[in-house]
């Protein structure tokens, strides 16, 4: 059987959900009703017209013309057909509207031809077929399609697939009666964690599987009977959010792909359980210890009575050491001792969280029959057949021109496509400088403003507004970069659809990846390092001076801003859009149609026509790629931000039955897909788990006051102590010293004249 891509699918409800919560639910159901037997709920059930035979697939494709002029031979000949309406065209008629419509015309018919001549090769396979075009919803025809028990056996037969055997399991020995009875009491303390789907078969035991044989059925069972309302219940919904997820029975219904998914979103989540305590558990201990930190002691101590130099220049006045107290005591909460430990802890995390997912998949290989399954050949795509048709006639038009282009293209897509991505992180690098604008202007517009309450709070206010800001630009270029990798991965034309997934993955991943961390890596590593003096300009910048970190360092800002964009695209990008934007599409396309009319429809309507309006499944990359993402967010500066295990583990609860909600509900059935691991995802979550010990050592060493307060304590320190350490890292300045130009406006803002002012040393 070939594929043709003038069908979209329309997969089958097997039970309505409750009159209320009816958005889509479909299976195909067997074993079928014996022959001849009209079965007893024919009208509920999706059947062909005779109630005899089962719907087991639905293609749906678009209807431009009524079904009247649809009636000429499948055999007729395109160009005379084209030549016999051109000469029929009515003298008044307008000449471009007339080859407009003939264009129309002839695509239509092209795309008619294309679908009998696939239908005539589903016959040649032995499934039976049923046609509806425009009947209940105009413009839109629907193949109903029927597999009979032969075809489905005699297929089973051919690609030897497995079948459990009748009630015979292998039972899995546990090596020891220690690690049994260790086992045994795990299940019962988890037994009221498990969903609630029938008989649980436990994962020590596994029934046996021979391939699938016609003269051997009286030992097998035959394909599952499943009902969408199980999962509905016991996947779906948000009450039973405690509780394990029914992995086995969504990959009976789903496919191995989709059901590998949610096994590793669970795995995942698990993991997040510990990492949460103890960030929450380091946090804590930031929170006791901060009326005991010396460093922020001293700067809220007024006694010391230590003018800063200004943090702008001419706008920017003197201010007091003491007014960044609030700020030195929040850094404390994250840039503490067990901050350290914590960082080495989500190293260990991240590693024992791979190994402990290839454990569960290799299990789930074992207990799904998938420990001899290899990839088979992927049929070329739609697109790539069709590119080397067109290259085929160019070589059969001037062959030596051919080989020499072929190269080229090549060379010339691969280079335009590295060019492009090239200029999108340039174009993400360009944006994070612009924010840097954004902030140094604002900062000295509200030190030059008049009115009072401006004049307060202004790190603040400015570290907060340009966090969100980032947020903003992240959000949205994310939808602009995903549509940038798709556009570049078409334009490459991939053999395969595995090779197609993979290119498109390994692009959207850079351009998100770099659009999501940009910033923080900027503020990590960049920020605040090239000072200079006061009143000194940094000619990169212009007559801007580079923007310079608050005292207690950038810790606090890479922090908000890594807490704005965390939170921020959970619950907007995430959450909100994968909600919001579904029910909105919905919206629409029930808006084109009258609301009474909608509503007679609705009672008359089948199944797979009320199925035709739900979303189509367009893969698990967007899935997969926010959870890596966020991934990146726990590991890589989890050292500036403990808490953020615990935003995540918030997040997939949820997401995890958002996500299963969608599926039962909102989504076309996707075509079950067999697979044995979650791909090229793994390569991407061992790369950003190693990367993650480095960039956490470094946020340690030159972010984070650890290393300084650590070498001032044992080498500087009088006494082994912090005391001094605040003085220690100041530098002094004399006012005489300024460049003309550049000194502050009101040098009498404190309301006395300064001789030398304190700067943080780098």
């Amino acid at each position: 059987m070939w594929r043709n891509e003038k069908y979209e699918t329309v997969p089958l409800d097997v039970k309505e959900i409750d009159e209320g919560n009816s958005k889509g639910t479909r299976d195909s159901l067997y074993p079928q009703t014996a022959v001849n037997e009209r079965p007893k709920d024919a009208k509920l059930w999706p059947y062909f017209q005779d109630g005899l035979r089962r719907i087991d697939y639905v293609l749906t494709y678009h209807v431009q013309k009524p079904q009247s002029t649809h009636k000429q031979s499948s055999k007729s000949c395109l160009c005379c057909g084209f030549r016999r309406e051109q000469k029929n065209l009515p003298a008044h008629e307008d000449p471009e509207l007339a080859a407009q419509e003939q264009r129309l015309d002839y695509h239509e018919d092209d795309q008619r031809l294309r679908r009998e001549e696939f239908e005539e090769n589903l016959r040649e396979m032995g499934l039976e077929m049923e046609k509806e075009e425009g009947t209940k919803l105009p413009g839109v025809g629907f193949l109903k399609i029927h597999a009979p028990w032969d075809v489905l056996c005699r297929e089973a037969e051919f690609m030897k697939l497995k079948m459990p055997t009748i009630k015979v399991y292998c039972l899995i020995n546990q090596g020891s009666s220690i690690a049994e009875k260790v086992n045994v009491f795990i299940q019962k303390v988890t037994a009221p964690l498990q969903p609630n789907v029938g008989e649980n078969q436990t994962e020590n035991e596994k029934p046996l599987s021979y391939p699938f044989s016609r003269e051997k059925q009286h030992l097998m069972y035959v394909i599952l009977v499943l009902s969408l309302q199980i999962l509905y219940e016991q996947w779906a919904s948000y009450s039973i959010f405690y509780k394990y997820q029914p992995i086995g029975l969504v990959r009976k219904y789903f496919g191995e792909k989709v059901g590998l998914y949610f096994a590793w979103l669970g795995v995942y989540t698990q993991m997040l359980i510990p990492a949460a305590i103890v960030g929450v558990i380091v946090f804590l201990y930031g929170c006791a210890t901060v009326d005991d930190n010396i460093p922020s002691m001293e700067v809220c101590d007024e006694r010391n009575n230590i003018t800063m130099c200004p943090m702008c220049d001419r706008a920017c006045s003197y201010w007091k050491l003491v007014t960044a107290c609030g700020t030195a005591r929040a850094s404390h909460l994250f840039d503490n001792a067990a901050t350290v430990f914590f960082a080495i802890f989500m190293a260990l995390w991240a590693t024992m969280f791979m190994e402990h997912w290839k454990r569960r998949q290799m299990r789930l290989n074992y207990i799904w029959d998938l420990t001899s399954f290899e990839d088979a050949e992927s049929h070329p795509r739609a697109e790539y057949e069709f590119h080397v048709m067109k290259k085929s006639l160019k070589k059969e038009q001037s062959p030596k021109v051919v080989s020499v282009a072929k190269l080229f293209d090549y060379k010339s897509i691969f280079l335009f496509c590295s060019f492009v991505c090239s200029m999108q992180i340039f174009v993400t690098l360009a944006i994070v400088f612009g924010v840097v604008l954004y902030r140094v202007s604002i900062m000295t517009a509200l030190h030059m403003s008049s009115t009072p309450t401006f004049r307060t709070n202004i790190r603040a206010t400015v570290k907060t507004t340009a966090a969100i800001i980032n947020l903003i630009i992240i959000i949205i270029m994310d939808e602009v970069y995903g549509a940038i990798a798709r556009w570049l991965t078409i334009m490459e034309v991939p053999k395969t659809d595995k090779s197609f997934e993979e290119r498109l993955i390994f692009k959207t991943f850079i351009l998100k990846f770099a659009n999501a961390f940009t910033p923080i890596v900027y503020l990590a590593f960049f920020r605040g390092r090239i000072i200079g003096r006061p009143g000194k300009y940094l000619y990169v910048m212009g007559s801007y001076r580079m923007e310079e970190c608050a005292h207690a360092g950038c810790l606090m800002e890479l922090c908000i801003q890594l807490c704005i964009t965390m939170l921020g695209k959970q619950l907007i990008q995430n959450n909100l859009f994968e909600i919001g934007v579904p029910k909105l599409k919905k919206m629409l396309r029930q808006r084109k149609i009258d609301k009474k009319h909608q509503e007679e429809l609705n009672k008359t309507l089948h199944r797979h026509e009320k199925d035709h309006f739900l979303g189509p499944f367009v893969g698990l990359n967007p899935e997969y790629m926010e959870m890596i993402i966020q991934f990146g967010m726990v590991t890589l500066f989890v050292a500036s931000f403990p808490l953020a295990p615990l935003f995540a583990l918030l997040n997939n609860v949820i997401e995890i039955r958002l996500d299963a909600k969608k599926f039962v509900t909102e989504l076309r059935r996707p075509i079950a897909v067999r697979a044995k691991d979650i791909g090229v995802w793994y390569t991407l979550l061992r790369g950003i788990s190693k990367v993650a010990v480095i960039v956490n050592a470094f946020v340690i060493s030159f972010t984070s006051d650890f290393i300084p307060r650590l070498v001032y304590q044992h080498m500087y320190s009088a006494d082994g102590t912090l005391h001094g350490f605040v003085n220690h890292t100041l530098s002094y300045f004399n006012v005489s010293h300024f460049q003309p130009g550049t000194e502050p406006m009101q040098p009498m803002h404190l309301g006395y004249k300064l001789t030398s002012l304190a700067q943080r040393s780098l």
